[in-house]
């Protein structure tokens, strides 16, 4: 198999059926403009050829992050399939027609959430949070909880996608696939 979507896409349906609990949880590595690492989870919520999609709000540490160094790196790691896949590429705004799709797919509490979260901002109060929430749950009852300005989704470009798996005695097997103009070149290489 030669095109790193194809194989993602099998991996990743072998993974939904495989991984207890979010089989879509993805390590986004981002930095800040002096360079300074940051990782954490996120959920991937759409993939194919022209990238990576998470959504995140936009006014918390990783769209700083981004917004200073629009690049970013991916990590899936799948236990229970002894697997890994590696993603690495510059990073743009999901549109704002796709922001408001994903953003409309979601349960009402999570939209709600949306709303009354300050990402990345501390508050005094679990509390606090709560009545957040409560209010938000207030101010759109009978109606359609609208996107958050602030709110919506990235997208990150691969140029180099990496396939690990384990294997016996360590002696483990790594795919790239590195973007070229007009495809996709592949090496193998082990440990």
């Amino acid at each position: 198999m030669t095109d790193p979507f194809d194989l993602f896409d099998q991996w990743f349906a072998e993974a939904r059926t495989s991984e207890p609990n979010d089989p879509n949880a993805m390590a986004l590595a981002t930095a800040d403009a002096a360079g300074r690492p940051s990782v954490r989870m996120v959920l991937l919520k759409g993939h194919g050829p022209d990238g990576f999609v998470f959504y995140t709000n936009r006014e918390g540490r990783k769209a700083a992050d981004l917004a200073a160094n629009p690049a970013a790196a991916l990590l899936f790691h799948w236990k229970s399939l002894r697997r890994q896949v590696r993603i690495e590429g510059p990073v743009t705004r999901a549109t704002d027609a796709e922001s408001d799709a994903y953003f409309a797919s979601r349960s009402r509490d999570s939209q709600l959430g949306a709303w009354a979260s300050d990402q990345s901002r501390p508050l005094d109060s679990r509390e606090t949070f709560e009545a957040r929430f409560a209010g938000m749950s207030a101010r759109f009852e009978g109606r359609d909880v609208p996107r958050p300005p602030f709110w919506g989704g990235y997208r990150v470009t691969p140029k180099a996608i990496e396939f690990w798996q384990d294997r016996a005695h360590r002696l483990h097997e790594r795919r790239v696939f590195t973007a070229v103009e007009g495809g996709w070149s592949e090496g193998l290489l082990f440990p």
